[in-house]
This record gives structure tokens, sequence and C-alpha cells, in this order.
């Protein structure tokens, strides 16, 4: 079974390691208990957004950033369990885009603008 909190942990320690940072430092700057923090890095404990946004800010990282590595890294631990499990690896599905370009809109000149839209058909509303 994935846990997500061992894998925020894992995140949030990489990105204290990177630093070269101790976990003191950073409980002393995100103002959380040494203890407490520990916890989190080993998974042990979920953190509320309120104490993730208070070590991002600590760490001086995006949540959005740690948030994709954790999404990363959640992809893979998917993909190793279904491939552990003998069951097929799905492939990605990405849509094929074409290029349309667009002179006017509704008889009025636009200027030269290109969209990417999927093959499918799109139905495309001036506002």
């Amino acid at each position: 079974m994935i846990l997500l909190r061992r894998l925020l942990g894992d995140v949030l320690r990489r990105q204290r390691q990177r630093q070269g940072r101790t976990l003191r430092e950073v409980s002393s700057s995100a103002r959380v208990s040494l203890g407490y923090l520990s916890e989190v890095e080993r998974g042990q404990k979920e953190a509320s957004s309120e104490l993730l946004s208070a070590i991002c800010d600590a760490l001086d990282v995006r949540m959005s950033e740690l948030m994709r590595e954790v999404s990363d890294e959640l992809s893979l631990a998917e993909l190793a369990e279904s491939a552990a499990a003998g069951d097929p690896v799905p492939v990605p599905v990405r849509p094929v885009l074409n290029s349309v370009s667009v002179t006017s809109v509704a008889g009025v000149p636009t200027g030269r603008v290109t969209i990417k839209a999927p093959t499918k058909a799109v139905d495309v509303v001036a506002a």
C-alpha cells in the first residue's frame, strides 16, 4: 500500500538535505517542534496544509513544487506496485494536437492566432 504521508516525508527530507540543513534548523525556521518535523519526514504523521506551508516557507520551496515532486513519486510507486502485482502497466495517453490558424472571429480580424487542439472536434466560442 502506498502511503502519501511517507512519500511527502521523503520529498521533504530530500529537499532539506539538498540544502545541507539540519532538522533543527528547519524546525526552528518553520516554528515546528523538532520531534514533530522528524515524524513528518519519516511518514509517521500527517502534515496539515498549514504545517506544510510553514515547512515550505522554511525551506524556501513552493508548495506546488513540493506537491509536483510528490505526485511524480506517487506515479512511480503506483507503476512499481502494478508491475510487482503482474498487472499490465498502463501507458499514459496524451491527446494528439493539431494546429489551427484563426485570422478572424465573427468577421472581426484578430491578427494571426494559432490554437493547438485535440484531433477530435472542439467547439471554440468567442466571448
